[in-house]
């Protein structure tokens, strides 16, 4: 039986040897992919060395240290790409953000809403419309405000042109009251609940577009050419906006993942000094 293990050792020996080999040549074509930023090949190499040659244990040491060098620059990369697109979109911002009135009670309010110039509440008073705003943020929304003798209780709204429409489903954040004057009513719809009117609107600006509050009774009105203007103008500062905050969420992303990044190569160094 000893003899029959020993016959087995230089053939276990050799395998061994060969298995380590192919698997190094893996890791340089994935050292080679990675110096011509070639991310996504390297860590996919880098992969194959763990399913392949699961028992190539060097290769798959250097493999891990390969693989975190890969991500590290990965979101280095990144970080400038990020930084040089937020200098293009604040440039945006700057040039028009001067053209909206922010509404915002520091009080009270961290994010504020940005609003048309025509559609500030004190140049509306007394007025049925569809009001466009925009926070911060970037997330925009639309608010049906009724103002008449009785109350209809709409929760939805539809706009249209001849047999086309956009529709918001009953909105999930309305309230009435009462002036002096009459009933007002009002029902808010932040885009992706809004029915599509946001996007039905300003592909069809230039046409003269109905306004249709739905409740338990309806009333209908016309969309005028300063608030078909106004969600066309949200709009653009939305796109920005969310581009803006967007970006900066990764940016937040990517700094934790080199932070990450940086602790295990840290934390391995100091293991590997110990070890020694």
């Amino acid at each position: 039986m000893k003899y029959i293990i020993y016959l087995l050792l230089p053939l276990c020996l050799i395998s061994c040897n060969s298995t380590e080999r192919k698997a190094q040549q893996l890791l340089q074509q994935a050292n080679e992919a990675f110096l011509t930023d070639s991310f996504n090949t390297a860590k996919l190499l880098i992969d194959s060395i763990k399913v392949l040659y699961p028992k190539a244990f060097d290769a798959r040491r250097q493999g891990i240290k390969l693989m975190q060098q890969v991500e590290l620059e990965e979101q280095q990369r990144n970080l400038v790409y990020l930084d040089s697109l937020l200098q293009v979109k604040f440039a945006q911002l700057d040039s028009i953000r001067s053209q909206y009135v922010l509404e915002k009670d520091t009080a009270y309010q961290e994010i504020g809403n940005y609003l048309w110039p025509t559609q500030t509440i004190e140049r509306n008073l007394g007025r049925a419309f569809l009001r466009a705003q925009v926070d911060e943020t970037g997330v925009m929304s639309l608010t049906s405000i009724y103002y008449g003798p009785h109350n209809i209780h709409h929760t939805a709204v539809r706009v249209s042109f001849d047999d086309l429409f956009a529709e918001t489903p009953p909105s999930t954040d309305s309230y009435e009251t009462t002036d002096i004057k009459g009933k007002i009513e009002k029902a808010d719809f932040k885009r992706g609940n809004d029915g599509g009117i946001i996007d039905f609107v300003v592909a069809n600006s230039d046409k003269k577009l109905k306004l249709k509050y739905l409740g338990e009774t309806t009333y209908a009105t016309n969309l005028t050419p300063d608030d078909i203007k106004a969600i066309v103008k949200i709009n653009e500062l939305s796109t920005i906006l969310s581009n803006i905050t967007k970006a900066q969420n990764e940016q937040k992303e990517a700094n934790l993942k080199i932070a990450f990044i940086q602790k295990k190569i840290h934390d391995k160094a100091e293991e590997d000094e110990t070890t020694k």
